[in-house]
């Protein structure tokens, strides 16, 4: 089952963002490397600026992208002022259906 890992910055956080950077795209890179990453991005404010993130993921259920989402460098330097989990159902445009 996909799941969307939504998740929203602190504010004033970019510098934490930033400098966690590297090690969060490595660790996406291994979730794609397993194939467990579907999709990931950040959101972006009226600025343009990263504002929070949006990772889906494949994954047995929630407890599992619980640990995901909580192994993530992001997570762990505290950039997240909340995270939610939300199963999703990739209907549209869903490149496996193709």
């Amino acid at each position: 089952m996909i799941f969307a890992i939504i998740c929203r910055d602190r504010p004033g956080h970019l510098e934490t963002r930033m400098s966690t950077r590297p090690e969060h795209v490595e660790f996406l890179n291994g979730l794609n490397e397993n194939g467990a990453l579907k999709f990931a991005g950040p959101f972006l404010d009226d600025e343009g600026k990263p504002c929070g993130s949006l990772v889906a993921v494949e994954a047995e259920d929630q407890a599992a992208t619980e640990l995901i989402a909580a192994a993530d460098p992001y997570a762990l330097a505290g950039l997240f002022e909340s995270v939610e989990i939300r199963a999703w159902n990739w209907v549209f445009n869903n490149p496996e259906n193709a």
